[in-house]
Parts: structure tokens; C-alpha cells; sequence
């Protein structure tokens, strides 16, 4: 496991690097690039004022820290997960007294997810709040070690697919691309298409999944929270065969950038530009091969506490945010390359989360559901088709 006495070393590597780093008037318009390790073992390829960025951003991180901590010392090491408070025979006027409480709880918990979850305590309040804790509270405690055992040795189409992709998940990174890296995430994948035989497995969540071994403290937890993601976060379907989900999503999202951003929208459609070909990778990757690793973290923060909605205002931000020079493009290669140029180097999360929840603004689960039913037929119809031309194709 990428340990946390890691995690620190590289937290202090950084900040010695960021002293050296103090960008002048002359260094920026130099555009001077930079190589250097993040908090998360990841090589982060920038110019000095991103470094800059990046110094603000921690400083904006330490601060948050403290607020978290002050809250753990007041109320409780686990107070975030006294937002709920079931039936029982309180007296009304207690009653009435529990619900400000649990409000102003609720409320004060859902501003400081968005705000960023310190890493060190990220790993268990991801596993209470997103349904992990529970979902593996429901099974044996051995599960986890009874599953890996069980299935090793075992080959499937998924297995090998597995093991074509390891050494394509980030590569060059200190761990996860090391023979234990790589052994680590293939049981945590190989486990769970053997747990769900109808996804089995789909290229993307060999990011999540690394990503999250990162973060999370061991690897059982890191399958409990893939667990939680694909069983009750995400959309049903997203990573069946046929993506059946994945494609309802682009469906759904294209209709949004059409209410959300209606300039960007009529523009790329007059240039007949599909949104599909950047934002399918952002929905099945949850964004951890485009973002850097602590801006993608941030949006895993606010998506394993406020669903799957929140896919769909961070992908409308990254659009929302460059609106002005897409509309000055004039051929696909364009849109592509400032999409990606943007995406790499959204060092500062709270941009883009700014954007996502206040300029984009609020959709509720209800309305985002209501056009997942709404596509659904259309898209079966299309996979329906496009299986019967196949099938022909063989005859």
C-alpha cells in the first residue's frame, strides 16, 4: 500500500520545492517549466505560476485542516455521520431540537466537502458517507480474503483484459506501477468482476480503482468503496458490456450543456462536434485521468457524499470555463485541444467547484433522473440496431 509516511515525505518534498519556486515578473513570461511529485506520487508537468497556484492551494488546504479538526474536537471524532436521526419515541419539543441540530449539521457538512476533505481524514469519511462502511458491515468478514482466494488462478475474459491494462494505469508512478502496485489493483479488480458478473470489467475503473488505492488505507477498503461506486453512486449499466449506461449519460449530458451553456452547445453542434469523444473518459474515468490528482480528489470528496449529479456539473464547468475561447474555434481538433490543455491543468479545485455549483448551479437527482428515462428508450433502440447489424455482418 502507498503508505501515508509516503504521502508526507512527498507533502514535504513539495513545500521545499515551493520555496525555490517563488515565480518573478520575468520567470512568468519566461513560461519556465517545472517537473515535481504531488501529495499523491504523480509527476505534475507545469509552468511557475502553476507551482504558484499550487502553493496557494495547499496554504487553502492547511486552513481547512484546522476547521476540520476544531469540529472533531467539539463535537466528536465521527460528528458527520450524525446528519440523520431515526424514529423513536423522543418527546416532540427534543424532537424539534434534534432536527436544528441535524440541519445545521447537514449544513455545515455539505459546505465542507465541497471545500475539500483533508487527506488525512478523507479514507474514513469517504467509507461512511458514500455506503461502503455498510455495504461491508452486510457480508462475512472475510469476504474480501475469501473472494481473492477464490478466484485466483482463475482466467476470464475479464482477467486477461486486467492484465493487458495494469502497466497502462499510470504509468511511471512510484508505486501503483510496481510489481506490488500492480498486484494490488488487479486482485481489488479481478475480485469484483468476479462479485458482479454483469460488469465484470470495463477499462476505466483500472483508474478508479488505482486512484482510490491511494487514498484509501487498505486494500479491501479500496474494494468496498468500487463496491459502493458501481452498486449505488454511479448509474446503473455505466460499465456493462455495452455501456448501455455510459451512453444514456452523454445523452443526458448533451441536453444539459444545451440548457447550462446554450452559446457553447449551438456552436459545436454547427460544427458538428460530439461531446461523447471528451466527456465519455471524464464519466467512465470519474475525471482521474484528466484532472490532476488533488483536483480529481476534491471532486470524489463532494461526488461519494452528493451522487452521481455531481459528474455532470463539474463536466458543464470545464466547458462553462473556457466558453469565451471556444467559441472561437472553428474545427473539432481545436475544441479537443482546449478541453484537454484546460482539464491538465485545473490545479485549483476550488475554480472549477466554484463553477460547477454557482455559476452552473444547482440540479437536483429527481431532474437528472427524469432524463436518464427520458433517453433510455432511444439508446436501447440505437444498441438494439447496431447489435442486429453486427449479428447480420457474421451471417
Amino acid at each position: 500500500m502507498y503508505g501515508t509516511q509516503s504521502k508526507i515525505d512527498h507533502a514535504l518534498e513539495y513545500q521545499a520545492q515551493i520555496a525555490i519556486l517563488r515565480p518573478s515578473i520575468h520567470s512568468r513570461r519566461a513560461n519556465l517549466t517545472v517537473k515535481f511529485q504531488d501529495l499523491y506520487g504523480f509527476t505534475v508537468e507545469g509552468n511557475v505560476d502553476d507551482v504558484n497556484v499550487l502553493n496557494e492551494v495547499r496554504e487553502k488546504v492547511r486552513e481547512r485542516n484546522r476547521l476540520w479538526w476544531a469540529l472533531e474536537a467539539s463535537k466528536g471524532a465521527n460528528w458527520y455521520l450524525h446528519c440523520s436521526m431515526g424514529e423513536g419515541s423522543t418527546s416532540s419539543s427534543l424532537k424539534s431540537s434534534l432536527k436544528l441540530s441535524v440541519l445545521t449539521n447537514a449544513i455545515t457538512l455539505k459546505k465542507l466537502i465541497r471545500q475539500g476533505i483533508p487527506p488525512v481524514l478523507r479514507p474514513k469519511v469517504w467509507f461512511s458517507l458514500s455506503g461502503a462502511a455498510k455495504k461491508k458491515s452486510t457480508v462475512p468478514e472475510s469476504y474480501y480474503d475469501d473472494l481473492t482466494k477464490a478466484t485466483e488462478g482463475k482466467v476470464t475474459a475479464a482477467t486477461r483484459q486486467i492484465d493487458q491494462d495494469l502497466t497502462r494505469t499510470f504509468p511511471g508512478h512510484p508505486w501503483l506501477d510496481t510489481p506490488e502496485g500492480h498486484a494490488a489493483l488487479r486482485r481489488i479488480l479481478v475480485g469484483y468482476s468476479f462479485r458482479d458478473s454483469d460488469v465484470g470489467y470495463c477499462q476505466g475503473l483500472n483508474y478508479v480503482a488505482a486512484l482510490l488505492l491511494l487514498v484509501m488505507k487498505t486494500e479491501e477498503d479500496v474494494f468496498w468503496m468500487l463496491a459502493v461506486l458501481l452498486e449505488n453512486v454511479l448509474v446503473n449499466d455505466c460499465y456493462t458490456n455495452n455501456l448501455s449506461g455510459c451512453h444514456v449519460e452523454q445523452r443526458v449530458f448533451k441536453d444539459l450543456l444545451a440548457k447550462k451553456c446554450p452559446r457553447i452547445a449551438s456552436h459545436l453542434d454547427s460544427m458538428g462536434f460530439d461531446v461523447s469523444l471528451v466527456a465519455t473518459e471524464w464519466f467512465l474515468c470519474l475525471f482521474s485521468k484528466s484532472l490532476p490528482s488533488e483536483t480529481t480528489l476534491r471532486v470524489w470528496d463532494v461526488l461519494f457524499y452528493e451522487g452521481a449529479k455531481v459528474i455532470f456539473n463539474v463536466a458543464l464547468a470545464i466547458f462553462k470555463m473556457k466558453e469565451d475561447e471556444l467559441l472561437l474555434t472553428r474545427h473539432v481538433g481545436e475544441v479537443i485541444n482546449i478541453l484537454q490543455i484546460t482539464t491538465h491543468h485545473l490545479f485549483d479545485p476550488d475554480d472549477l467547484l466554484t463553477v460547477a455549483f454557482e455559476t452552473i448551479g444547482s440540479m437536483t437527482s429527481n431532474t437528472i433522473s427524469k432524463q436518464r428515462k427520458k433517453q433510455e428508450p432511444e439508446v436501447m433502440k440505437e444498441l438494439d440496431e447496431r447489435f442486429r447489424r453486427l449479428n447480420s455482418l457474421k451471417i
